[in-house]
């Protein structure tokens, strides 16, 4: 069953994203499904940390940008935004280059809350990081 309130197009996602954080990180949301997101970020020298492995704040900003966008994409935005209230990660395994894939699935889609969960995996399909993402909806006040 599709969640989304209307079918997201990929060009104008990209779009959204140009000149920000999700951009300079080189992320890009690759496939919509009827209830996913998927994107890819590459590990370079825009992600690395200093010991050149790919850096946990990276991984993160990767999960809550397709979290957010994901919950985004499920509400009237003409009535309604989204802010992020909590979002944690366990980084699994180490990743020195190539690409990381990630994954965002809801786990609830309340009237008030989201709750999403984003699993983000390396170019041999390891599972590298896991991270759950809640999100306020919020009504957006008239002026």
């Amino acid at each position: 069953m599709e969640i989304w309130s209307s079918r997201p197009d990929l060009s104008a996602l990209h779009a959204l994203s140009y000149n920000t954080l999700v951009d300079h990180l080189g992320i890009k949301i690759i496939e919509v499904g009827d209830d996913y997101l998927k994107a890819t970020m590459p590990v370079d020298y825009r992600t690395h940390q200093p010991m050149g492995l790919l850096h946990g704040g990276a991984s993160v900003a990767l999960a809550e940008t397709l979290g957010s966008i994901g919950a985004y994409l499920c509400i009237d935005d003409s009535k309604h935004s989204c802010v992020g209230l909590e979002i944690n990660a366990n980084h699994l395994r180490p990743v020195r280059k190539g690409l990381v894939t990630a994954i965002a699935t809801p786990i609830r889609l309340g009237k008030m809350v989201h709750v999403w969960e984003i699993r983000i995996y390396d170019d041999r399909d390891h599972l590298v990081c896991i991270s759950r993402l809640t999100i306020a909806v919020i009504k957006k006040k008239v002026d």
